[in-house]
């Protein structure tokens, strides 16, 4: 193995849980911190917990209601589109529309 190329490794690197949890393993980082962990992942204790990582709920309702007003755009400008098709036309737009 050549001597200088591996990254220094830590015996005693400590992990930082969300829910307070701090333990120590091996790695090449010197601290890392993490979401879950074996005291609150729900497969290990059983309950069921929703961990919204990254506000992902409030980045869907916006996508959510952002899709809401732009339906609410585009049905409106069909609707006017219809009004305009329906009203009367000028003899030179029914002459026009016939070439």
């Amino acid at each position: 193995m050549k001597a200088s190329i591996h990254p220094k490794f830590y015996d005693n690197a400590t992990v930082t849980c969300a829910c307070g949890n701090v333990f120590n393993v091996g790695s090449t980082q010197e601290s890392i911190r993490v979401e879950l962990c074996y005291k609150c992942h729900p497969f290990y204790t059983g309950e069921q917990r929703f961990v919204d990582t990254a506000s992902r709920i409030e980045k869907f309702e916006k996508k959510q209601q952002v899709a809401k007003q732009y339906k609410t755009r585009v049905v409106k400008k069909q609707e006017e589109q219809k009004r305009k098709d329906t009203a009367p036309k000028t003899l030179r737009e029914m002459l026009q529309a016939l070439r």
